[in-house]
């Protein structure tokens, strides 16, 4: 993690990988509040997962979730008995978290982001920046970004792929995304307000 004025980066290769519980992949925690809050306790969370295989989701009781396909062929959830497929990168799904959820891939593993929130207590949108634009933090608030493809450049800070930015002063920030040679850019931006 490093701090630049305004800007705490944080790093994708300073992340661990968490396997889950039923072994069908693993979690990278990417930020969440309050810092160090268990599975319990969080107000916020936002991760990367590498889903090897299908299988049930974990259900998180009072829990808000907005999940995003980033890589692979996708996978089709089954929410309280309804279809979903989640096949087109960077389009984000939101869903309850303590929705009997299960998984199928259509076509090997994926990584997906994930952002959850507790319900009655904090909000967040999700959307992906794929051109330059100016990113601006709520009163109250916090905005996290999250290079999903491609790299970006936040008022002059340098994010690689996975890398992120965490937002807490109003700005504005100047968002820069960069494409790769291999895909075009794509950056999450997740806004963070107190539910209303």
């Amino acid at each position: 993690m490093t701090t630049s004025g305004r800007i705490q980066v944080l790093r994708a290769g300073e992340r661990p990988a968490t396997a889950w519980l039923n072994g069908g992949g693993v979690t990278r925690e990417v930020a969440g509040f309050p810092v160090g809050a268990g599975l319990d306790a969080f107000d916020w969370r936002v991760s990367l997962a590498d889903v090897a295989s299908a299988g049930p989701f974990s259900v998180f009781p009072g829990i808000d979730r907005v999940i995003t396909l980033v890589e692979g062929a996708g996978m089709v959830l089954t929410v309280d008995g309804a279809e979903q497929s989640i096949d087109t990168p960077y389009r984000p799904f939101a869903f309850p978290g303590d929705a009997s959820t299960d998984c199928r891939l259509l076509g090997g593993p994926v990584v997906d982001f994930n952002v959850m929130t507790r319900r009655g207590r904090v909000e967040a949108s999700v959307d992906i920046a794929t051109a330059p634009a100016d990113v601006h933090v709520p009163t109250g608030g916090t905005t996290l970004l999250v290079c999903l493809a491609g790299t970006a450049r936040l008022d002059g800070t340098e994010l690689a792929c996975y890398d992120a930015a965490l937002l807490t002063a109003p700005g504005p920030y100047g968002l820069r995304p960069d494409a790769a040679a291999t895909a075009a850019a794509a950056v999450a931006v997740v806004t963070f307000h107190p539910s209303s």
